[in-house]
């Protein structure tokens, strides 16, 4: 009896082995023939046996299982993760066949990360990318670059994952650039050092020169703070501000970065500090000089504000919004005057008083004439700008330029 139920196991092994063994085999031919829904319904028969395979068999199966998921390229991003989760279960054989899917789950997944990007779906792109580096660690560009797409639209909380792990891995992304001259003088950069020099060795090219890419720290730690100040956590996007400038001390797009930081938070001052910084750093920039005029004034500096603006008008006679405010600055003025003259009595001292104030108003009048004029040369459907010097024409009495400037802004207005 005890010999009859060895024999019965043994047989019973036997069978088990035999069904795991022909379940992997149709598998495997199912996956030749590019049968991907007949090897995955062998799998699903050879994964009950699972329990009974030894190592050999298993990582047969959790290699096929991965062939078959990947499917030749056609997987979706969710089939790409089991298939990544499946070849990391496999141990102790198939290592080359393994290392060749990889390769090949890389670049057919690189492939169609490039399609959704030239179809400028950024996001779908960015999560290829990010696959493509799951599966070669090594090649850390593939985070950058998802990364650098989830930003593209707006994914800020994991563009902000990937960038910190960027960060704890170091990442630069500094390399070696390959570069040579064509036959027009100039400078070609090449995809790699063999096919540069190829293209001098057959005399397309001269003057072969190697150089190594800027780093990409300071634009990861640059998104890093602006990726927080869009979230709206200030105190955290200042302190990434610090490290971005640290990367980049010459950069004054980031030096104004965290101005902007500083003025949503109601620290004007550092604003400003921050801007005067940023003229020394950009001199040449009038969208500077605009904006601390603009600080100046609304920190009733007028002499400043005035100084900034015809500054900023130097570097670029067609700012507008310059002309504008010096007009603004000037008319701003009339406040004090005509609420003295409103206070006036009616005694000939007051008569004269108010004399002398309406002389002084309409100077200032004519005083801004001239800066409204050029706004409505550079822009003549400003209606902000014509309806001002509407009203201006009306109290100087200059009829037919009141006249001339409300048929203008009839006109706009109709417009609108």
């Amino acid at each position: 009896m005890k010999k009859q139920i060895i024999i019965a196991l043994t047989f019973s092994i036997c069978a088990f082995s035999f069904a795991q063994k022909k379940e992997l085999k149709t598998a495997e031919k199912a996956i030749k023939g590019n049968n991907y829904a007949e090897a995955k319904a062998a799998l699903k028969q050879a994964e009950g046996l699972m329990s009974s395979m030894d190592d050999k068999l298993k990582a047969q199966y959790y290699y096929l299982n991965a062939e078959a998921l990947y499917a030749n390229g056609a997987a979706t991003i969710t089939d790409i993760d089991a298939a990544l989760e499946s070849l990391g279960k496999v141990q102790g054989s198939y290592d080359s066949e393994v290392s060749i899917l990889k390769q090949t789950m890389v670049n057919g997944i690189l492939t169609k990360g490039n399609g959704f990007y030239e179809k400028k779906d950024f996001s779908t792109s960015s999560k290829y990318f990010e696959k493509a580096y799951r599966l070669s660690t090594k090649d850390t560009m593939f985070l950058y670059y998802a990364a650098a797409t989830a930003v593209n639209v707006q994914e800020y909380d994991r563009a902000l994952a990937l960038y910190e792990e960027l960060k704890g891995l170091g990442y630069t992304g500094i390399e070696n650039q390959y570069f040579a001259t064509d036959s027009n003088n100039e400078e070609e950069l090449f995809s790699n050092k063999d096919l540069r020099d190829v293209s001098v060795k057959t005399k397309t090219h001269t003057n072969p020169v190697n150089r190594l890419s800027e780093s990409k720290k300071p634009e990861i730690a640059k998104n890093v703070a602006l990726i927080y100040v869009s979230k709206g956590e200030d105190e955290k996007a200042l302190s990434a501000m610090k490290d971005a400038r640290a990367e980049s001390p010459d950069d004054v797009n980031l030096l104004l970065s965290e101005a902007n930081v500083h003025y949503k938070m109601g620290n004007i001052a550092q604003f400003k500090n921050l801007l005067v910084e940023a003229t020394k750093m950009d001199p040449n920039n009038p969208e500077l000089q605009y904006n601390l005029g603009v600080i100046a004034a609304e920190s009733e500096q007028p002499a400043e504000a005035r100084a900034y603006y015809e500054k900023c008008i130097s570097l670029d006679p067609s700012y507008i919004n310059a002309y504008i405010n010096l007009s603004a600055l000037i008319l701003a003025k009339e406040e004090p005057i005509i609420k003295e003259m409103n206070g006036l009595g009616s005694s000939k001292k007051d008569d004269l008083r108010y004399d002398e104030l309406r002389l002084k108003r309409q100077d200032l009048y004519k005083d801004a004439v001239p800066f409204l004029t050029k706004a409505m040369e550079i822009d003549d459907k400003n209606i902000s700008a014509a309806k001002t010097l509407m009203n201006i024409y009306s109290i100087l009495g200059e009829t037919a330029k009141h006249k001339e400037m409300k048929a203008k802004v009839d006109v706009l207005e109709a417009a609108e």
